[in-house]
């Protein structure tokens, strides 16, 4: 593993084969997070984040399946709740034709 010297600045150089393996170039973007207290990660940021991001959810669940099934529960839910509503309602018609029959 490389030992690399910082400067004045502040800045390192990262090793030449260490670049190649993360695809790193010139004017590239980095991510430089703290991992603990006393380890620095830096990772390459991609030229188009959108781009990489692409199929990143691919092969997990379908997020269109379980909204559309919760949809149909809610409107399953609503619909037994309004039928017990409609059959109170009628309840008063069907007694005035049971009087007068």
């Amino acid at each position: 593993m490389p030992v690399v010297k910082t400067s004045a600045k502040g800045q390192v150089v990262i090793p030449a084969e260490l670049r190649e393996r993360i695809g790193l170039r010139p004017g590239g973007k980095v991510l430089v997070t703290l991992a603990d207290t006393r380890k620095v990660v830096i990772e390459p940021v991609p030229d188009d984040p959108i781009e990489a991001a692409c199929g990143m959810l691919r092969g997990g669940p379908s997020l269109t399946q379980t909204l559309l099934k919760e949809r149909r529960e809610d409107d399953a839910r609503a619909e037994k709740k309004f039928a017990g509503f409609l059959r109170h309602a009628r309840l008063p018609q069907q007694r005035a034709r049971v009087r007068k029959g």
